[in-house]
C-alpha cells in the first residue's frame, strides 16, 4: 500500500484579511503554530509517506511558496492549475500523475488550511482509511461534531462497513442552526472535512461515470504527462473543465462511499473567532500575539499585532488585527464578515491592499 499526498493549496480566501493577500492566502500564514498551516499539513504526514510521492495543486501565483514550505518537495510535484476550476478537476489533474507512476497509488486528497491538534490519531485514521481506499472503496473521512455548527457540511452515516468505517448514506450541505442541532442529538451525522482517499484508477473512472465532461478533458492531459506537450495541452484544456467540487460531481452520486469517522481536534479554522480553538488563550480568554500588543482590562479578544505597539483596552469579543499596513477591527460574532470589507476595497479600488 502506497499512499501519494494531494495537497489541495489553491484557495485564495478573504476570510483572514488584512494578513491573507493575494499572494499569501491563509494556507501560507502561521495561524495555529509557528509554521504556515501547509507546512503543518504537510509535517503530520511523516510516517504514511515521503515528501517525493506528495503533491501541492495549486495557482501559478502559489508555485513557490508551496516548493518553500513543504520541505523536501519536488519541483516538479508542485501541479499548477492555469485557472482555478474547483476541486474535482484539481483532484482529475493529480490522479492523472499519481496514475503516470502507479495506476493504483492511493490518493489522500488533504486541504492545505485546516489544523489537527493531534497528528497521531490523525494518521491511525488515514491509514485505516488507506487500507479501505486500497481494495477500490473511494472513501471520506467524517469528523465527530464537537457543537451544532451551521459553517460544515455533514455526511449521514449509515451501518457498519469494515472495522471503524461506515456506509455514507449521504452528504448534507451546510445546515440552519436547528436542523445541525437535530444531526448533533442524532448521532447519525459526521462533519465533512473535505478529506478523501482513494486509487487513482478507481477516481479517475468514478469521474468518467459521474462527470464524462471532465474526463474527456482529463484524457486530453493524460496523453501527454511527462512530454514536452504537457504545459500547452494543460493551458488549453484545463481553464475550459466544468467548475465543480469532487463532492458534487462524485461524492454525491457514487454508490458505496465509505466513511471513517475520526476524532483528532479538527478545525477548518475558518475565521479569526476560531483562533481560540488552536491558540492558547490567557486568563480572560484573550488571544494575543506580537511583541507590541497591549491588552487591558479585556476578554474573549483575539489580538494579533505587528510589533508597533497595539492597545486594546476594555473591550470584549473583538477582533483586532494589525498587519503593518492595513488595520482591521470587528466584533467576533462577525468575523465571517470580513469578506465585506474585501468587497469594499474593491470598490473603492483599493486593491493594493488585497
Amino acid at each position: 500500500m502506497k499512499i501519494y499526498p494531494v495537497i489541495m493549496a489553491g484557495g485564495s480566501g478573504t476570510r483572514f484579511w488584512p494578513l491573507s493577500r493575494k499572494a499569501t492566502p491563509k494556507q501560507f500564514l502561521p495561524l495555529a503554530t509557528e509554521r504556515p498551516l501547509i507546512a503543518d499539513t504537510a509535517a503530520r504526514l511523516k510516517g504514511l509517506a515521503k515528501p517525493s510521492d506528495t503533491f501541492v495543486v495549486c495557482g501559478k501565483l502559489h508555485a513557490g511558496p508551496a516548493k518553500k514550505w513543504v520541505k523536501g518537495l519536488p519541483a516538479k510535484n508542485v501541479l499548477v492549475e492555469p485557472a482555478a476550476r474547483n476541486t474535482a478537476p484539481a483532484i482529475g489533474l493529480a490522479a492523472l500523475h499519481v496514475a503516470k507512476r502507479d495506476p493504483r497509488g492511493i490518493l489522500a486528497v488533504l486541504p492545505s488550511d485546516h489544523h489537527v491538534a493531534n497528528p497521531v490519531a490523525f494518521r491511525h485514521v488515514l491509514s485505516d482509511a488507506a487500507r479501505l481506499a486500497e481494495v477500490g472503496q473511494l472513501v471520506t473521512l467524517g469528523i465527530k461534531p464537537t457543537h451544532a455548527e451551521t459553517g460544515f457540511g455533514y455526511i449521514q452515516i449509515g451501518g457498519p462497513l469494515y472495522g471503524r468505517a461506515r456506509i455514507a448514506k449521504g452528504f448534507k450541505e451546510k445546515p440552519d442552526l436547528a436542523t445541525a442541532e437535530a444531526y448533533l442529538a442524532s448521532g447519525d451525522y459526521l462533519w465533512n472535512g473535505g478529506i478523501f482517499l482513494f486509487r487513482a484508477d478507481v477516481i479517475l473512472e468514478a469521474i468518467a461515470q459521474h462527470m464524462p465532461e471532465l474526463s474527456k478533458g482529463l484524457e486530453k492531459i493524460a496523453k501527454t504527462v511527462g512530454t514536452r506537450a504537457y504545459a500547452a495541452t494543460l493551458a488549453k484544456v484545463f481553464p475550459k473543465l466544468p467548475s465543480t467540487s469532487i463532492d458534487y460531481g462524485v461524492m454525491e452520486k457514487a454508490d458505496g462511499i465509505a466513511v471513517v469517522p475520526g476524532d483528532f481536534g479538527w478545525s477548518d479554522l475558518g475565521s479569526f473567532s476560531a483562533l481560540p480553538e488552536v491558540r492558547k488563550a490567557d486568563a480572560a480568554g484573550n488571544v494575543i500575539s506580537g511583541k507590541g500588543a497591549l491588552v487591558l482590562d479585556s476578554k474573549g479578544c483575539v489580538v494579533l499585532a505587528n510589533g508597533r505597539p497595539l492597545a486594546v483596552v476594555g473591550m470584549e469579543d473583538v477582533v483586532v488585527v494589525d498587519a503593518g499596513d492595513a488595520v482591521l477591527v470587528l466584533s467576533k460574532a462577525k468575523a465571517q464578515d470580513v469578506r465585506k470589507v474585501v468587497e469594499a476595497l474593491k470598490a473603492k479600488k483599493l486593491e493594493r491592499f488585497l
